[in-house]
């Protein structure tokens, strides 16, 4: 559990709590409040406070969580109005010593019978008496020195404190602290002794089942409008995805030339992990889908930047041989063919590609943080360029399968 950021203030009948929780789920939040006992948790984020004055839950109380900013603010009424709460400000004070239990009972009468004992033991389940730690803010000169990451490498230090809760979303290691050379030649050596020569023949020469999957028309392909506005007409959203699309905050990306190629890139390497995994799956996705996405893209599961078209074709090709259930250049081909469609239909297409990603990944634990560092900038800034449609109009097949 990690102990997030944050601090108190007050008026004369509020306390006022920031929260900073980034990286979280948004829809996942418990408040535990009795008295001086305040008790947050947030996956990974844990905090329990121990108040200088007591605080009430009578429905007064209100709650808010800024996503951009990763911010959770609780405005909860004191017990007693005009009340000073004093030491505000010692935070570490204010942390609930391990091994401390309030509202426990030092003496137990246990002659007084069974009854709620299945309640106390539901409510002990979960031990809050974690050790924790004043959140300290990284130095200007160790943020210099952490590695670039995410959406066109905007992100650093996010792995720093979560590395145990995102060991399981991406295989590179200490990711802040390597290279992106270095992330490169861990991934490729990866690949190499991953790749299984029986399994691949296997695939090669018992391929009934794949060629069932080859047969498979993922919805994008069914597309056959003439123009630009046609093909944005053909692509409708459901309830769900509009829903979403409302939730998200529209922002401006300031990137520069190279930084904007390598964006390009980066979504043409997560569109084809997904039209495999949508073949794969006959566009019924499973409890292997969050895995198959990320781990058909280099740059979700090693956090990879390329410098090039071809880099990303290889990168795909090679991780399609060595990971997924099915392992045949005739799916990689496939995925190649439904990649260069979707960027041919133009950004309503890729939006609704993107926003399928953000639903498989945002009920996966821990995927969901790979939204928070990719894919909800890929949906909200793929509705900004008015280049895409060129963009996409050199996403000819034959050339990706050249070079591939």
């Amino acid at each position: 559990m990690i102990t997030p950021a944050f601090d108190l203030s007050q008026d004369p009948g509020y306390l006022m709590l920031n929260i900073r929780v980034p990286y979280t789920r948004t829809s996942e939040f418990d408040i535990y409040i009795d008295g001086t006992d305040f008790k947050f948790y947030a996956k990974p984020y844990f905090l329990r406070l121990s108040l200088p004055g007591r605080i009430v839950e009578d429905g007064r109380e209100k709650a808010k969580f800024d996503i951009d900013k990763g911010l959770f603010t609780l405005r909860v009424p004191k017990e007693t109005a005009g009340e000073h709460f004093e030491g505000l400000q010692m935070l570490t004070s204010l942390l609930a010593p391990k091994g401390s239990r309030s509202a426990q009972p030092l003496v137990e009468d246990l002659s007084t019978g069974n009854a709620g004992d299945d309640e106390d033991e539901d409510e002990e389940e979960y031990d809050w008496q974690v050790e924790q730690e004043v959140y300290k803010e990284s130095s200007e000169e160790e943020l210099k020195a952490l590695q670039k990451y995410g959406f066109g490498n905007q992100r650093s230090g996010v792995f720093v404190r979560l590395q145990e809760e995102l060991s399981d979303v991406t295989d590179v290691k200490n990711p802040d602290g390597t290279t992106a050379a270095e992330r490169r030649r861990a991934r490729l050596e990866a690949e190499a002794s991953a790749f299984s020569a029986d399994h691949y023949l296997a695939d090669l020469f018992e391929d009934d089942e794949i060629k069932g999957l080859l047969k498979f028309r993922p919805w994008w392909t069914k597309l056959s409008p003439s123009t630009e506005q046609e093909e944005e007409a053909a692509v409708s959203f459901t309830d769900d995805e509009k829903e979403q699309l409302r939730k998200f905050t529209n922002r401006s990306y300031l990137l520069d030339k190279a930084s904007r190629y390598q964006v390009w890139l980066s979504l043409v390497d997560i569109l084809l992990a997904h039209s495999y995994e949508v073949r794969s799956t006959e566009g019924e996705h499973n409890v292997e889908s969050p895995w198959t996405i990320r781990k058909l893209s280099g740059t979700l599961c090693w956090l990879e930047t390329y410098s090039s078209v071809q880099d990303v074709l290889v990168s795909f090709g090679r991780r399609v041989l060595c990971y997924p259930l099915y392992r045949h250049y005739a799916m990689v081909s496939a995925a190649v063919r439904d990649t260069a469609k979707i960027l041919q239909s133009g950004k309503a297409c890729v939006l609704k590609c993107l926003l399928d990603i953000h639903k498989v990944f945002r009920e996966n634990d821990p995927a969901y943080i790979l939204n928070d560092l990719y894919i909800t900038d890929y949906c909200i800034w793929i509705q900004r360029p008015s280049t895409i449609a060129a963009q996409a109009k050199h996403a000819k097949p034959a050339p990706f399968l050249q070079m591939i």
